[in-house]
């Protein structure tokens, strides 16, 4: 099973994930990438691998009414939670298809976004090039993936819990999005997809949860592991519990935990 396929999200995951995962990691990484993409009024954004929809939507604030942004998802799911959201600024399109095929024209975009998505393509150059296909002349790459799992307290004592106590299986799955790290790997995927003007910077931001012993079962119910943690026993789950508190003990205050996480953002142009 490709790390595509593993990351599907199926049932209430994607509202759980929408719920919890959005505020607590990707809301201010999508803020981020949005600033960096330095989208303007009128602008066309293409929101790859979109999930709920908060880059899109961040995105559609910043280019207005004048403006076009497409939101595109391989998962059904994830899109029904962003057609729900609405958004603000320019409608937003979204699309249920893979970003190895995009039913898109050729050179129809100023903008491709791809916020935590590239890991998980099970082709990531056919990905790379697709966009490039669709952006038009002069159109800008913005997109970002984690650096190793080490770089993320948080993600870490998960899967080193889910393996103790749940199945190597599980770990890997919670593992599977830190799977591109390597910053000079990145930089040659993007190059020979076309692009030019390749710039890999490391960026941190904070991961924020308000209960810090909430945290292992909401994140783990709002990703591919939460089959696992559900055949579990309760034993299992409370011991995983115990230990992703006892491992984030450092970076709590009051209930809530933080901790920082690291990825690489990359800028490109055709």
């Amino acid at each position: 099973m490709s790390p595509q396929e593993q990351w599907q999200l199926g049932g209430n995951a994607p509202e759980m994930y929408e719920r919890h995962i959005v505020p607590a990691l990707f809301t201010p990484w999508a803020q981020s990438l949005v600033a960096t993409a330095a989208l303007r009024a009128g602008e066309r954004v293409l929101d790859v691998a979109c999930g709920t929809g908060v880059v899109a939507r961040l995105a559609a604030q910043r280019v207005g009414n004048t403006g076009k942004v497409v939101g595109l998802d391989l998962n059904a799911g994830m899109l029904a939670v962003a057609r729900k959201l609405g958004s603000r600024g320019a409608t937003v399109e979204w699309h249920e298809a893979s970003a190895l095929a995009m039913p898109l024209p050729d050179a129809t975009f100023d903008v491709a976004l791809c916020q935590q998505g590239l890991q998980f393509f099970p082709d990531r150059s056919l990905a790379l090039r697709e966009m490039r296909r669709v952006l038009a002349p002069r159109g800008r790459l913005v997109l970002s993936v984690w650096r190793s799992i080490e770089y993320s307290a948080g993600h870490k004592a998960l899967a080193t819990a889910l393996e103790r106590h749940v199945t190597p299986e599980a770990a890997a799955v919670m593992r599977a999005p830190f799977a591109l790290d390597d910053p000079d790997e990145l930089r040659a995927l993007v190059t020979a997809a076309g692009f030019r003007d390749v710039e890999v910077d490391a960026a941190t931001e904070k991961v924020r949860f308000p209960s810090v012993e909430d945290y292992p079962l909401q994140q783990a119910g709002a990703t591919p592991v939460a089959p696992f943690v559900a055949k579990a026993s309760d034993a299992a789950r409370t011991a995983l519990v115990r230990d992703v508190c006892e491992a984030l003990a450092p970076y709590v205050t009051g209930k809530e935990v933080a901790w920082p996480i690291q990825a690489h953002v990359v800028r490109a142009r055709v």
